[in-house]
């Protein structure tokens, strides 16, 4: 049983918790895997395989119960972890983070403890994206608004990308209301594109760029750059920078009368 499997089994048996959240191998690659009791947790695996966000199965009361809780995290969940807290969607001390540091096995029961270790561990976009966003960014506002046109010409309206997020925590999505129909249901270039604004307006200055809605867009849309551009419009014009808990609650439900901008007042 490796060190991980252990923490999270001691955790288990002495009642600090009754639900470990982690990852263990699949048939087809790492999946989410719920642990209970004691001898589930030994398969419990922590490695650069396990790209599912698992941190969006926090806020799911029917999972969870009331009890704590302990999720072996990557970076990307432990970002979660401190924004759904910001947000008022977890209880600071409800949740147990196990991380990996070489083959020690670290556990951090506090906002404070995760935020420590981010602010040394920032995020960090593959070269692969950090030159896509230097290629859209250098493009004139036309020629940007062909690109996602021609790019949400492919969307089928499935929402996978709504439903992968961590963030994406509603009960009840705009997409899902229709009196009045404020997101028109068919799959359509403007339609398409009227989503995916208004998903992106929603994600500002709260996605913790795990990339989860680029894995599961069944036809490939590079949706996460939407989400990592309005991040990075967002730090430079209010300094909130995602996942790091330095504003309560989220930019698009913060008011402050100072705001420099005049439609304030």
């Amino acid at each position: 049983m490796s060190k991980l499997s252990e923490k999270a089994a001691a955790l288990l048996s002495e009642g600090t918790v009754g639900l470990v959240i982690g990852y263990e191998q699949g048939t087809h690659g790492t999946r989410p895997k719920f642990c209970r009791k004691a001898e589930d947790a030994a398969t419990l695996i922590l490695n650069d395989k396990c790209l599912n966000n698992i941190g969006g199965y926090l806020t799911k009361p029917e999972l969870i119960g009331s009890g704590k809780v302990a999720v072996t995290a990557t970076l990307a969940v432990m970002r979660t972890v401190v924004q759904l807290t910001a947000e008022h969607q977890l209880t600071d001390g409800n949740v147990i983070v196990l991380a990996l540091d070489g083959d020690e096995v670290l556990q951090m029961a506090s906002i404070d403890e995760i935020k420590k270790w981010l602010a040394a561990h920032p995020e960090d976009l593959s070269d692969e994206n950090k030159a896509l966003l230097s290629k859209l960014k250098a493009l004139s506002r036309e020629e940007r608004w062909n690109f996602w046109i021609n790019e949400m010409n492919k969307c089928i309206k499935c929402y996978a990308c709504r439903a992968s997020c961590p963030l994406c925590y509603c009960n009840r999505c705009i997409v899902e209301v229709n009196c009045p129909q404020w997101i028109k249901p068919w799959a359509a270039p403007l339609s398409n594109m009227e989503w995916q604004i208004n998903r992106v307006m929603h994600m500002a200055g709260r996605c913790v760029g795990c990339g989860a809605c680029d894995r599961a867009c069944p036809v490939h849309i590079p949706l996460r750059l939407l989400t990592i551009s309005m991040a990075g419009d967002i730090k430079e014009a209010f300094g909130v920078a995602s996942g790091t808990g330095n504003i309560d609650g989220n930019v698009l439900s913060s008011f402050k009368p100072d705001d420099k901008e005049n439609f304030i007042h």
